[in-house]
């Protein structure tokens, strides 16, 4: 048997040691990198329509682990029930009607998200963040409001929601819409005359780019242009709910939600990435048997009643946010950016926002809501109601309802009617989440601390319905 001579065992004694201390170093590297960010965003998904949100009739088996691995919220609202606005709220943590968003901008529209305005994109990758958007953008379609000048690196999508196409049977011919283009970045690359792959197009898109981005932490955006109608579904899916081709669309929409937590693991990168699932605003109901259910919050898209803000929302970061947990605690969309920004240590836009950190509330730390007081607004900037803790405050305003209308069907409207609200009212959420039991009556000064507030609010941001002009609102961009 030969042995080694001294010099080489030291040597190899060498070796080993800064063998060592390179697995120390590329350890302690991967453990200081912040998290990555993966921000998947329904469209027109109601509360009801996710397995542990009470679907019984749909099969979202990745969205349940979701939320056994992470936090479920049952008070979380969507920023305001309309495509828009909502995501100009979750992108920039402000009010819409602060920054000029309302309603659904339209094909062609003069408006757009103001690129003076900070988005999460932008946010985060002036942290080194590579960012990218893959579905529905819907902030505004000129060249200077798409995405790719507002933040992100790579944008794969629509520039607004899917039913805004000549195809529509309806919506089509009324308004006169031009074809719906598919973009890479700042290229059409497309015209849509059939949607049934884009879900999966859309998921192959979001997994291309985990696996092109694994070694440097990454924002993923995924504002799915689902289940809005008109509603299309690959041929993997059709005919597997029992809620009929609704159903089918979530499940397919689970399936992408699966095949993302199925990268983010493949890449290692299941440890270090914040994941979280929520929608835009509620069922869009005079699409009847296309529609999603609220269940059992009352009316749906469009109005500031519980089942057009109140939406499904699930987080999960294994091994900082406790699994399993359900919090009934109100968060609104606006929290969402401040809430990223003290997750990875970045610093907040120079603007206004109107969201707080939730941070500590999803951690565990608390059970204490980031804010006393949420405001929904509508139809432009019209004060509809109010959260408040357990409470929620209704002002005399009118909405739209399909309470005793014909239901749509297979992919043609119903007609809503209008009804108006002519007194104040309340409702304990604590006790009647389907906000059937009006209370105004019995708690005089619940109603008052609530008006106060609102009259805060109104100073800053205005009531189109009182005549109010804000004193603290910023402008749209505008085309030239």
């Amino acid at each position: 048997m030969k042995h080694l001579n001294f010099k080489g065992i030291i040597f190899f004694i060498l070796l080993l040691m800064l063998s060592c201390k390179e697995t120390k170093v590329e350890t302690k590297s991967k453990e200081t990198q912040p998290p990555n960010v993966v921000l998947i965003f329904t469209d027109d998904q109601g509360y009801n329509d996710v397995g542990v949100f009470g679907a019984s009739d749909i099969k979202t088996p990745n969205l349940d682990q979701m939320a056994k691995e992470g936090l479920k919220l049952t008070s979380f609202y969507a920023a305001q029930a309309v495509c828009s606005a909502s995501r100009a709220g979750i992108l920039t943590g402000c009010y819409p009607n602060r920054i000029g968003i309302h309603n659904a901008l339209m094909p062609n529209s003069k408006l757009g998200l103001n690129p003076e305005e900070t988005t999460l994109a932008e946010m985060l990758k002036a942290k080194g963040y590579a960012t990218g958007i893959f579905g529905k953008w819907h902030l505004g379609d000129a060249p200077e409001f798409m995405p790719n000048n507002q933040g992100f690196d790579e944008y794969f999508g629509i520039p607004y929601s899917n039913d805004m196409w000549p195809l529509h049977p309806q919506q089509g011919p009324v308004f006169n819409f031009g074809p719906l283009e598919l973009y890479q970045n700042e290229k059409v690359i497309d015209t849509l005359t059939d949607q049934s792959k884009l879900t999966t197009m859309i998921t192959e898109k979001s997994v291309d780019f985990i696996n092109n981005n694994k070694d440097k932490p990454f924002f993923l955006y995924v504002p799915h242009p689902q289940p809005h109608v008109p509603l299309f579904v690959s041929d993997s899916f059709k005919g597997k709910s029992e809620r009929g081709l609704y159903g089918d669309v979530i499940m397919e929409l689970d399936w992408s939600v699966g095949e993302i937590l199925k990268a983010l693991d493949k890449n290692g990168l299941t440890e270090n990435t914040i994941v979280i699932f929520t929608s835009d605003n509620g069922p869009w109901l005079s699409y009847g048997n296309h529609a999603g259910s609220a269940y059992p919050l009352r009316e749906g898209k469009g109005t500031a009643w519980e089942g057009g803000q109140r939406e499904p929302f699930l987080i999960k970061y294994p091994g900082k946010i406790p699994a399993n947990r359900v919090v009934n605690t109100p968060v609104m969309a606006i929290d969402i950016l401040p809430t990223i920004a003290e997750a990875t240590n970045t610093k907040l836009p120079e603007k206004k926002v109107d969201g707080k950190s939730a941070w500590d509330l999803f951690l565990g730390k608390t059970d204490e809501s980031p804010q006393d007081t949420y405001f929904y607004y509508y139809r432009v900037n019209e004060l509809f109601g109010v959260r408040y803790g357990k409470w929620k405050l209704y002002f005399p305003h009118s909405y739209r309802t399909m309470e005793g209308q014909e239901p749509g069907k297979d992919g043609i409207p119903g007609n809503y009617k209008m009804v108006d609200l002519k007194e104040v009212e309340l409702y304990d959420l604590a006790n009647d989440e389907s906000e059937t039991n009006n209370v105004a009556n019995q708690h005089p000064d619940v109603v008052n601390t609530i008006k106060e507030m609102a009259d805060q609010i109104r100073a800053e941001l205005g009531d189109s319905l009182k005549g109010i002009e804000g004193m603290e609102t910023r402008e749209p961009g505008r085309t030239q």
